[in-house]
């Protein structure tokens, strides 16, 4: 039995976090995964104080949805493998709130974009860089006993879970883990995106399900904004050697729907892309708690919309 999540940036952004959890468990899912990006008003969340942890925490409580992994992308912005000392303390830092905010939400995994830099040149250097921020925010997160997990990214630094598991030869702890993208991984290994998920199986935690346009030697590939079923993503395919392994962790849907004319039946017709693939595989959701709260008590105008498309 898998749980199945939703990315955060799929539901409609002016939501709150009650309608947000509401919404969520409406639409068949068993969680939402947190975006912390690169843009200044996300960043802010890893400073937030007590009482508006206590808010999401009610929520949660109220929704009987849980905020189960949370994605650290802020990195793209702040590498850990920047040349500059302050960006790297930056970076460092973001990982200890990230972690502390991890803790006391109760969310169990956080996702590390995979990059050593991204907006600069790439070096031996940025990648010694990228690796000793790495250990130090692994002794972090074992002190919190959360789990760290490396995304298979869009970049070619890690752009595998073969070349994650290079790096766990390195630093070695049960709490750095690794976190496929399959829709990444398929659009660098192509076919061979199987193979490369039985060798490192036993370090996979959670695994994002997303749709892309392969790398080629005329094309820089599409990573995202591709709808499910229009790439080259063999999704059974994958599942299946998923479920063959026996996979039993998380897998999120990946979206950016969150300020489309309508994000709902986007979300809707994603959601019966993968209930399809699961059934014909023989993937078993994790059961839905009981609705705790009416959607009738929320007065936001999109949320409106969203119950009316619901019913």
């Amino acid at each position: 039995m898998n749980s199945l999540g939703i990315y955060e940036k799929a539901l409609p952004k002016e939501l709150s976090w009650l309608e947000k959890l509401n919404l969520c468990q409406k639409l068949g899912f068993n969680f939402i995964e947190l975006s912390i990006d690169e843009s200044d008003e996300r960043l802010s969340r890893l400073d937030w104080n007590q009482a508006q942890r206590n808010e999401i925490k009610q929520a949660v409580s109220s929704s009987g949805t849980r905020i189960h992994t949370l994605m650290l992308s802020g990195h793209r912005r702040f590498p850990m493998g920047s040349s500059d000392p302050k960006v790297r303390l930056k970076s460092l830092d973001m990982v200890r709130k990230a972690i502390d905010l991890a803790s006391d939400l109760g969310i169990r995994n956080i996702q590390l974009a995979g990059y050593d830099v991204y907006y600069d040149k790439k070096t031996v250097c940025t990648r010694e860089h990228f690796i000793d921020g790495l250990n130090e925010a692994v002794k972090l997160a074992a002190a919190k006993e959360v789990m760290l997990d490396i995304e298979t990214m869009d970049d070619p630094f890690l752009n595998s879970l073969s070349k994650i598991s290079e790096l766990k030869k390195q630093i070695h702890s049960p709490w750095l883990q690794a976190y496929p993208d399959i829709g990444n991984l398929t659009a660098w290994l192509g076919i061979n995106v199987g193979r490369d998920l039985e060798k490192n199986i036993d370090s996979i935690v959670s695994v994002h399900l997303k749709d892309t346009l392969p790398v080629t030697s005329t094309s820089k590939g599409k990573f995202r904004d591709v709808p499910f079923g229009t790439g080259t993503v063999d999704f059974e395919g994958c599942l299946k050697v998923l479920k063959r392994l026996g996979y039993q962790g998380a897998y999120t849907i990946e979206m950016w729907s969150e300020n489309s004319s309508n994000p709902i039946e986007e979300i809707k017709n994603a959601k019966k892309y993968f209930d399809r693939l699961f059934a014909l595989i023989g993937i078993e959701q994790e059961k839905l708690p009981p609705f705790k709260k009416s959607m009738e008590r929320f007065s936001s105008s999109k949320y409106a919309i969203a119950r009316t498309q619901l019913d």
